[in-house]
């Protein structure tokens, strides 16, 4: 068993939308974003993740910077191969004399079709996995954040990635009921972009209205512990020089208002077809919120408005899914939920 260990290396990874996390023997050793740096010309890998992710929009004819994955799926399958063979050179900080098998389990959203999931194990196999898993991302959420899932007790999870926003009601090992929303943090970002361009004349790119996001991204307009005003650089429209403005976040966050409208649109249509014994459970135990929009300020708030349910935000909201892909990696016979190619 020693020597099948050394020559076969176990991985979870969460393919996101937005970043890509890797875990080898119970550490998170890649958390980077999902973004390819290419060479027009040569089609060579420049850079991956980070590196790539600083020449986003500011690259030149012969650099062409590419995102993989639109609305968690792959959508540039050659791009994704790329990108997951260096993530996963990038948990050796020392060049292997030899090229280990893998055994891995990647999440993926739960409203992916036959055809996309059969692209992710593709992808796999030809980063060198000879043994392919895949894991729905509330089902990672859940297992990431201490549920039992094979208890007889309903439990919600919100899972608001970059591209997809997954909302499941989960009991006995399987998913009872599920929305998946392609309204996510990348649509955040363009609400952002298009509201500096409409409401004050000024054009920012992604990486600025990510940085907006976080520093005053908000999903109420009055916070207890409002975050100061933002400066924020970009051009303007009317005489094409750069400027400087300040936002508030009561601006972001009525920017935001249509999204997240949407959001907990699914989670009421989520709530109406859940069992009512399940639901019953949800009354208890309330709705667990996991994921990057998850630390969007005043969210849960908002959505505990709107549903009459207590919200809570998992511990460490962007890590949840990968330790839950990580859980099911130790002992994937465990879970019948798993797919396997």
């Amino acid at each position: 068993m020693g020597l099948f260990d050394f020559l076969t290396h176990e991985i979870a990874i969460d393919l996101g939308t937005a970043n890509v996390l890797v875990i080898f023997k119970d550490q998170i050793v890649v958390d980077e974003p999902s973004i390819v740096a290419l060479d027009r010309s040569t089609s060579k890998v420049i850079a991956v993740g980070r590196m790539a992710m600083q020449m986003h929009e500011k690259t030149h004819e012969n650099i062409k910077t590419i995102r993989p994955l639109k609305d968690g799926v792959i959508a540039d399958f050659e791009s994704a191969e790329v990108m997951m063979r260096e993530m996963i050179k990038m948990i050796y900080p020392k060049k292997k004399w030899f090229s280990p098998s893998y055994k891995m389990v990647i999440c993926i959203p739960s409203g992916i079709t036959e055809v996309e999931k059969r692209a992710v194990f593709n992808s796999a196999e030809r980063a060198g996995s000879k043994e392919t898993y895949l894991i729905h991302e509330p089902m990672a959420a859940a297992l990431g954040i201490g549920i039992d899932v094979g208890e007889p007790v309903g439990n919600m999870i919100i899972d608001i990635g970059g591209g997809t926003t997954e909302i499941a009601v989960i009991a006995l090992m399987g998913i009872v009921c599920d929305e998946s929303i392609r309204i996510a943090g990348d649509d955040f970002t363009m609400n952002i972009v298009d509201y500096m361009r409409r409401q004050h004349n000024i054009l920012i790119g992604e990486r600025t209205a990510e940085n907006i996001k976080i520093n005053i991204g908000a999903a109420l307009v009055d916070l207890e512990e409002p975050p100061e005003d933002y400066p924020v650089n970009g051009r303007d429209l009317m005489t094409g020089v750069p400027k400087q403005i300040m936002i508030g976040y009561s601006e972001i966050a009525n920017c935001l208002d249509k999204s997240i409208s949407k959001i907990e649109e699914a989670v009421l249509r989520a709530l109406e077809s859940t069992p009512p014994e399940l639901a019953a459970d949800i009354y208890k135990t309330g709705i667990y919120m996991t994921g990057g929009g998850a630390m969007l300020r005043g969210l849960d708030k908002r959505l505990s408005q709107k549903t009459r349910l207590p919200v809570h935000i998992a511990d460490d909201p962007l890590r949840a899914v990968v330790r839950g892909t990580g859980i099911a990696l130790k002992t994937p016979e465990a879970y019948p939920f798993l797919m396997k190619k």
